[in-house]
């Protein structure tokens, strides 16, 4: 199975036609309304639904793959069931307080520890969806530029700004390959009869050892035959550069701006006037 994120998909959508640096200032945007807090328990996860079936809608809108994604990221499940258990198992002091749900023998699992493991999970499916959405929509040299641009005032204390969004952008374009490399390499240890699955652990762990080396040798060749390469073609970091193509701001992408202007204004005002829709409609939950 490929992986998706990190990967551009080539089409002729309204995300697509979107300036780069929208679709950035919208990605810092979303990341920034994730992590704000907006009153009680229960109005964090409306909240966060909100911000999903707004991503939903973006991640249709650019026809990206939304199932293929978490399909890809088997690890995460594997990650979310380890908190889960680490929760239920070694809780924290504010959750000796809340509700109780059940009982694993003399176990207790407290309606905050499944809080907050949904806190968790949700802002790890946001933070990948919002990610997912801007990679599979931006060309790398369009990704580049707006990096570029966003950090043009720093150029103001000798920051060599070209050169640190040119890595942030290779960056992301290494994950696909790093994921199908891994995929490559395990096949191919398990047909000369490295076991992943059986054993003890300092077998899985050897095995484990004889995916890596080979991981990082490839990674390592691969970049040195990129870097070979930007230089054969000419491309110098520290030289003053021009582009091939000139970004136009059009209409669209104003009309974008203000939508995303507005969706900032709007989660700032809920974590500050922290409303509770429950209170509101007189739903009694519990604490």
């Amino acid at each position: 199975m490929t992986m998706t994120l990190g990967k551009y998909n080539n089409q002729n959508t309204f995300l697509h036609r979107i300036d780069a640096r929208v679709k950035l200032i919208g990605l810092i945007v979303l990341l920034v309304s994730v992590f704000l807090t907006y009153g009680t328990a229960y109005m964090n996860l409306v909240i966060y639904g909100g911000i999903f079936l707004v991503l939903l809608v973006l991640t249709l809108l650019g026809r990206t793959s939304f199932f293929l994604l978490f399909r890809s990221l088997k690890a995460m499940w594997i990650m979310i069931l380890f908190l889960l258990l680490l929760n239920i198992f070694l809780p924290s002091s504010n959750v000796q307080d809340s509700l109780v749900l059940f009982r694993i023998g003399t176990v207790e699992v407290h309606l905050q520890t499944i809080v907050n493991v949904s806190y968790i999970f949700l802002r790890l499916v946001l933070v990948l969806m919002m990610t997912n959405v801007f990679t599979a929509t931006t060309k790398p040299m369009e990704m580049t530029a707006a990096l570029e641009w966003l950090f043009a005032p720093f150029r103001l204390i000798r920051l060599p700004v070209h050169k640190l969004a040119m890595t942030i952008s290779l960056a992301l374009r290494f994950i696909p390959y790093l994921f199908d490399k891994a995929n490559s390499i395990m096949k191919a240890q398990a047909s000369r009869g490295v076991d992943y699955r059986q054993g003890r652990l300092r077998e899985k762990t050897k095995a484990l050892v004889s995916t890596i080396i080979p991981l990082f040798l490839s990674s390592f060749s691969v970049s040195g035959e990129l870097a070979d390469a930007m230089e054969a073609r000419g491309y110098d970091p520290d030289a003053k550069r021009t582009r091939y193509r000139a970004y136009r701001w059009s209409l669209k992408d104003t009309l974008s701006l203000l939508a995303v202007a507005l969706f900032l204004a709007l989660v700032i005002t809920l974590a500050v006037c922290r409303f509770d829709l429950f209170l509101a409609l007189g739903v009694n939950l519990p604490q």
